[in-house]
């Protein structure tokens, strides 16, 4: 008996919104380790490849192959993942965990325009109308406008934490290309896979890669890639083809507030006010874009 639309639909979204729960932890695990950008990326992706791996070959042996022509968005989604774990891990370290998971949500307006761009998928007047406010929200939440945290480096931080965020949206962008198609394991395996070498690229010509870690480090490293890495986009990735991108991209939303209330909770960072206002501005413009209009709501429901 075949699954019936909505119920899929409301699948999706409840995978994406796990998976984004489990993503909240991530910048927080990175920063409890102490490990350089290169270090934690690197050892994010490897560490999870251990779990990956076995997996994705039984998945292969139960399904088949999986068709070249969507490996390549798997490797080219994965290159880019990499390049966004290196340059996020350095955005932590100059503005925190908490804030620089609300930077990452630039992929909010980018995933969209790409799929607009590439595939001609129009988004909502709305979206576009707030677009302007979500990135005026980024800004106050970085500490570019208003006060900063002490101790942070808001230019840095938003400028790091700007490239992970493109980088980031051309990863679901290209996981979604690929997704939908029967394998969920292995798409998310060769992606990683392809982070982690971009990761040794990028991160020995940047910040180097040092394995010299006391047990502290590796145990935090360990729990983000088994949780924010192996689980999260396990739950993610076979879900972003069966919503619309402003849907999937707006769940994603939950990934930075609760990533916020870890590190205040958890890290002891204390966002000023401003910042907090920006990561409220970013939340509201989000929902309001993810809202169904009224009129689709009763075509809906009486369909």
């Amino acid at each position: 008996m075949s699954v019936r639309a909505p119920d899929r639909h409301r699948t999706a979204a409840l995978r994406i919104t796990g998976g984004a729960a489990c993503t909240s932890v991530s910048a927080g695990f990175a920063k409890l380790s102490g490990a350089s950008p290169g270090t934690t990326a690197f050892l994010r992706c490897a560490i999870a490849l251990t779990v990956l791996v076995p997996l994705s070959i039984r998945e292969w042996r139960r399904l088949g192959p999986r068709p070249w022509r969507l490996m390549r968005f798997d490797l080219a989604a994965g290159v880019l993942l990499g390049i966004d774990y290196v340059f996020w891990v350095a955005s932590i370290e100059d503005v925190g965990a908490s804030i620089s998971t609300v930077l990452l949500t630039i992929q909010v307006v980018v995933f969209p325009l790409l799929t607009w761009l590439f595939l001609g998928s129009v988004p909502s007047r709305r979206f576009l109308a707030l677009i302007p406010v979500m990135l005026i929200g980024v800004t106050m939440a970085a500490g570019v406008i208003g006060q900063a945290e002490p101790g942070t480096d808001p230019v840095g931080g938003i400028v790091f934490g700007t490239i992970a965020g493109i980088a980031y949206a051309g990863y679901l962008f290209f996981m979604r290309q690929g997704g939908g198609q029967g394998h969920v394991v292995f798409p998310v395996c060769a992606s990683t896979t392809a982070a982690c070498a971009a990761a040794v690229v990028v991160g020995s010509l940047w910040t180097g890669i040092d394995l010299d870690l006391d047990l502290a480090a590796w145990l935090w490293l360990i729990a983000l890639a088994l949780v924010g890495q192996v689980l999260a986009w396990l739950l993610i990735a076979g879900a972003l083809s069966q919503l619309a991108p402003q849907v999937s991209a707006s769940l994603l939303l939950l990934h930075p507030v609760l990533a916020v209330v870890f590190g205040v909770i958890a890290l002891h960072e204390r966002p000023t006010i401003t910042q907090l206002a920006g990561c409220l501005l970013v939340v509201v413009s989000v929902w309001a874009v993810s809202r169904t209009p009224r009129r689709e709501r009763v075509s809906a429901a009486g369909a």
